[in-house]
């Protein structure tokens, strides 16, 4: 539906900690919409078993004081588990897709990129390789468990939304540290203004 028809409900947006700023940016473009953005942990994003009960828990507690709650998750690695949760719930819509990626990217430019052998880093894991990737697979301890972790891959793929010199340095270095290929896509915010688009959260956009 048009923005315009939301502007007289109470619109809720749940979203990973991992795309707070990307949807606060595309939000941030709306005239007259009441629309409260609220987000979990992204450290979640390294343990998605947690996030299907964590968003739940989130849902019971602000019951009833909402029109239309968004989660903006993708499927995160629940394995379905957050759909149920969106079936059991008459005003809960989750933004589609496998995962931030996919909707960062593009559905169908992702299924042309994608494959099994190519680890992604986004702006907001770029800027938090560290903590994420380096120190939470124990790399900073065990640095001899990279090639056990990564023998698999052969390059990484930093899917830009606003980037920086700065986080382009820290994704370059990234992809140095793990021994992978290095590969740059600025996606920007366009695919995934068209994502909020087609779930009717807003119109249609012009995101750069």
């Amino acid at each position: 539906m048009p923005a315009g028809t939301e502007a007289t409900r109470r619109v809720w947006i749940l979203g990973c900690g991992a795309i707070a700023a990307e949807l606060a940016k595309v939000l941030g473009q709306l005239e007259g919409v009441d629309i409260t953005l609220d987000h979990l942990p992204g450290i979640l994003h390294n343990r998605p078993d947690e996030i299907p009960p964590a968003v739940e828990k989130r849902l019971t507690d602000r019951a009833g004081e909402f029109d239309r709650v968004i989660l903006g998750y993708a499927d995160c690695g629940t394995g379905g588990r957050l759909d149920a949760i969106v079936e059991r719930w008459d005003n809960v819509t989750r933004i589609p897709g496998a995962h931030c990626y996919e909707f960062f990217a593009g559905s169908e430019a992702f299924d042309e990129l994608n494959d099994p052998y190519t680890f992604y880093l986004t702006d907001y894991l770029a800027r938090h390789f560290d903590l994420f990737v380096w120190r939470g697979l124990g790399l900073d301890r065990w640095p001899h468990l990279r090639d056990d972790y990564f023998r698999n891959y052969r390059r990484l793929v930093y899917l830009s939304q606003q980037p920086t010199h700065e986080l382009m340095t820290r994704a370059r270095d990234a992809a140095g540290r793990l021994g992978l290929e290095y590969e740059h896509i600025d996606t920007g915010l366009g695919p995934f203004a068209d994502v909020l688009a087609r779930i009717g959260l807003i119109g249609q956009p012009h995101a750069g």
